[in-house]
Formats: structure tokens, C-alpha cells, sequence
């Protein structure tokens, strides 16, 4: 199996990543990520967009403290 590599952070370009690339940011398996969508429950909110689940970017700095 391939390890899929991400950009840092601070060069991430989209508004909205998906539950991979989040997850790999944050240090945290993918379906920990959903849990949190599902049970609302985790340190930030996603956004639905077509049944998938997109994380805001600038959420995810502010919380590694990279804002």
C-alpha cells in the first residue's frame, strides 16, 4: 500500500480538504474524523458537499495553531 503525501499545511491552497488529508494533519485515522462528523462531537466541523465530508482549511491551521 502506497502512503499518499500531503502538502504542509501552510502551502495548502483549497478552502476545503477531504477526510485524508485532514486526518494526516491532524494526526488522526480517517474514520476518527468521521466519527466526529457523524456524532458532531470533534474540535471542528466539516462541510458536506455531495455526501462527502470537506474540512476547512483555516479550521484546520487555527487548531494547529499554524493561523
Amino acid at each position: 500500500m502506497r502512503v499518499q503525501e500531503y502538502p504542509p499545511l501552510a502551502n495548502e491552497t483549497r478552502h476545503a480538504v477531504p477526510t485524508e488529508c485532514a486526518a494526516y494533519h491532524l494526526g488522526r485515522k480517517p474514520q476518527t474524523l468521521r466519527l466526529w462528523a457523524c456524532f458532531e462531537n470533534g474540535p471542528i466541523r466539516p462541510i458536506r458537499l455531495h455526501g462527502r465530508l470537506l474540512w476547512p482549511t483555516a479550521e484546520l491551521k487555527k487548531l494547529l495553531g499554524a493561523a
